[in-house]
């Protein structure tokens, strides 16, 4: 018997395949791959780039970027907005196009955001060897450049023959999909493999849906679970970012009303309650509050939902202090679970939670531990009114003050996005999360340059909606180049940039640690060969409205809140700068982080730096 094929290069295969995957949960369905990002060179421009232009925007839209690792974080930002049910593609030439994928996919793979990487490669037939770009290894001649994707990807193929295009395209949809494995998927592709053609089987771009479980807990892990909290007086919930991708916010606000346990955040789970909630204590770790610290080193139990437990969480293993302490970890992923020598209950973070508030119905905690961390709480806003709060209209705002001005202008779903610098220890602390999405730190893999492509990501997925890509001058000149996409798709980002002259959070780290800021400021080279002279006269504003966005200069507190409504009024791309007082307002860190300080030194400040880190790290303990 006979069965139908089409007639079609590797490349218009791939893409027509695409075009037909589908994610289903709850019963909503969604594309899996939205659309592509692309830049195109002789790796990729007469395979891909003619299949896409063949396939046409109704069949897969192209969006075109300036930088492979910008639209990597650009398809992060749209992934996590949808809340990883839908994905983008990146296609780039060989060379240095894919190996400037490498940071984007890192980011992707450690944060559990799927995207699809297509870069180009070698000759699969070695016809032109080596070609321009081609790295050759005098002993492995089917290396490339593209291997530096490998530790960095959950899964990946090089697809040397047509036919094999078939496995490794249904393998690489498997993985995005899945919510315990997710990340970056590459298949890396042979230019002249992309462009030859191949007799397909018409059931391979037939419509295919990829259903995204929710696992339930396994009745005997419920048990014990539920027997952990019953039997623990202070038990502390640690919301990861796993709340929001499984769409749980819901189940963890009647968990924490039914049982009166407190949540606290990470920087990825903040969030998950609404900052107001009475039980909601803000984030946790070495940038968390007061209140959902002392909490921690106090709690009996800790019950972790869809988190990772990174060393911010932890305090690098010295937050959780309580020597009976014990922990339920709720989470998708058995990896994650077993952490910390945990009781596991390996499910969905709704289904789990929804099925532990149940086999918990009736039990609550002691009404004076409700009261303590209520207390706690509203001490903690009383600090945030205290620093936000900007009384003289005319004064250079400070950096909390610029949040305390973005705060009183954002609406319930306007999303706050940044990823490295001082800011998101600030945001971390401060910030009055209103909704779910609202708040867009990546901070897995804290990479500087992430905000601005992620607005554009974020845009993508949910139109209408405003968005602020909080940047520093040091961030900034490290990835600016979006904002060309931004403004020749018309997305109207927010961008407020902020000049510190520097790397001012690494400064203050390098202080503290007997560093002495080197290599921090961004000046001029002094006399003595340091950069201690006056500050560049660099004007990023003016390198703003040169890539094309409408910028506006605040000088003051008063004109920067009129900027801020000014620029959430527009429909156009917009930059806020502002130079920021650069008086340290923020309140300091309430639990430890270990960066290791030299053993030995000459100089005083760093082995000041040395005494200190040693009376820390004697806190640090193995949970088991």
């Amino acid at each position: 018997m006979s069965r139908s094929t089409l007639r079609l290069t590797v490349a218009q295969a791939l893409v027509r395949f695409l075009a037909a995957q589908y994610t289903e949960r709850d019963g909503v369905r969604r594309r899996l791959i939205a659309g592509t990002w692309g830049i195109f060179g002789h790796g990729n421009v007469a395979g891909l780039g003619q299949a896409l232009l063949e396939a046409g925007e109704e069949t897969m839209p192209f969006h075109q970027g300036r930088n492979e690792q910008a639209m990597v974080h650009a398809a992060v930002g749209y992934a996590r907005q949808l809340d990883r049910l839908s994905a983008q593609a990146v296609t780039t030439s060989i060379g240095p196009g894919a190996t400037n994928l490498v940071t984007g996919a890192a980011l992707a793979t450690i944060n559990r955001l799927p995207v699809l990487l297509l870069p180009g490669d070698y000759f699969a037939t070695r016809a032109a060897d080596p070609l321009l770009q081609q790295l050759e290894h005098p002993v492995e001649a089917d290396l490339s450049v593209n291997d530096t994707l490998r530790p960095v990807s959950r899964y990946f193929d090089r697809v040397h023959r047509p036919e094999a295009l078939i496995p490794s395209a249904l393998n690489a949809m498997r993985v995005l999909a899945d919510p315990v494995d997710t990340g970056a998927v590459t298949l890396a592709l042979p230019q002249d493999v992309q462009a030859e053609a191949y007799d397909w089987p018409a059931e391979f771009f037939a419509d295919r849906v990829w259903h995204v479980r929710r696992p339930a807990p396994e009745p005997a892990e419920l048990a014990a679970a539920a027997e952990a909290v019953r039997g623990s007086r202070r038990p502390l919930i640690v919301a990861g970012g796993g709340v929001h991708h499984s769409e749980a916010e819901q189940a963890l606000k009647a968990f924490a009303e039914a049982t009166g346990i407190p949540v606290a955040s990470t920087q990825a789970g903040k969030g998950s309650l609404r900052y107001d909630h009475p039980a909601d204590v803000g984030g946790i770790g070495h940038t968390g509050t007061a209140v959902a610290d002392d909490l921690a080193r106090t709690a009996d139990l800790v019950i972790g939902v869809g988190t990772r437990y990174s060393d911010f969480t932890t305090a690098s293993a010295t937050l959780f202090q309580e020597p009976g302490v014990r922990f339920v970890n709720l989470n998708v992923a058995a990896f994650d679970a077993h952490k910390l020598s945990a009781r596991t209950l390996v499910a969905d973070a709704r289904a789990g939670l929804e099925a532990l508030t149940e086999a918990l119905a009736g039990h609550r905690v002691d009404e004076a531990y409700e009261a303590e961390y209520r207390a706690g709480k509203e001490r903690w806003e009383q600090v945030v009114d205290s620093v936000y709060r900007a009384d003289d209209e005319h004064a250079v705002p400070t950096q909390t003050q610029v949040l305390g001005a973005l705060d009183a202008v954002v609406g319930d779903d306007d999303v706050v996005i940044n990823a490295a610098g001082s800011l998101p220890g600030d945001l971390h602390k401060l910030w009055r999360a209103r909704s779910p999405r609202q708040y867009h730190l990546e901070y897995g893999y804290s990479c500087m340059g992430y905000e601005i492509p992620a607005g554009i990501g974020v845009q993508q997925a949910a139109p209408g909606t405003p968005v602020w890509s909080l940047v520093g001058d040091g961030t900034y000149l490290m990835m600016p180049t979006e904002i060309v996409t931004a403004v020749q798709e018309g997305l109207p980002v927010n961008l407020v940039l902020l000049q510190n002259h520097g790397y001012a959070s690494i400064g203050g780290l390098s202080e503290s640690v007997g560093a002495e800021r080197f290599g921090t400021a961004y000046r001029y080279r002094s006399p003595d060969g340091g950069f201690t002279g006056d500050p560049l006269p660099v004007d990023l504003a003016a390198n703003a409205a040169s890539l094309g966005m409408d910028v506006l200069r605040a000088k003051t507190v008063g004109e920067l809140r009129n900027a801020l409504a000014t620029a959430r009024a527009s429909d156009r791309p917009t930059c806020v700068y502002v130079e920021t007082d650069p008086t340290p307002t923020s309140p300091g860190a309430e639990a430890w982080w270990d960066v290791p300080v030299a053993e030995v030194s000459s100089r005083e400040a760093a082995t000041s730096a040395r005494t200190a880190y040693e009376r820390q790290v004697a806190d640090r303990r193995r949970h088991l």
